[in-house]
């Protein structure tokens, strides 16, 4: 019954489950139109709280660095659009974050929590999972398993 709030991250190798999911501006990301890129999901807890922001600014201050590796980043948890958007704007982040209502993308990526269990995946442009883990992983670690 509560398998989901033990579950580890998705393994490398697993086909990565599919999703559509709004932005902070209300447009439909869905993975299945973003294959041929290598896209990195940043599941994490709260719009501008002290970690949730580090780590989301990390990847920000690496964006050149995934843009030569062709990969869109996405932040994602359950918040709404408006306070996504607050979040976007005091932190001058390039990438869009994904409102999960209910966490049921979360709960596809094993991310599901009380609140969002902090987890971050790289997938590859064929679809499948190259990088899993929970916590804040260094960006160039999550990068690194780009192809």
């Amino acid at each position: 019954m509560l398998d989901w709030l033990f579950a580890d991250p998705l393994l490398p190798g697993t086909h990565a489950p599919d999703f559509s999911l709004p932005d902070q501006d209300g447009k439909m990301i869905s993975l299945a139109a973003l294959r041929g890129h290598n896209v990195v999901l940043l599941f994490y807890p709260g719009d501008d709280t002290s970690v949730c922001r580090r780590q989301l600014c990390e990847f920000r201050d690496r964006w050149s660095d995934a843009q030569q590796k062709n990969a869109l980043i996405f932040g994602v948890n359950p918040q709404n659009a408006q306070s996504h958007a607050q979040f976007i704007a005091k932190s001058r982040l390039p990438f869009p974050l994904l409102v999960d209502q209910g966490q049921k993308t979360a709960a596809l990526y094993n991310a599901k929590g009380w609140i969002v269990r902090r987890t971050v995946y790289l997938i590859g442009p064929d679809g499948v999972i190259r990088f899993g883990q929970r916590g804040t992983p260094d960006a160039d670690q999550v990068l690194s398993h780009a192809a």
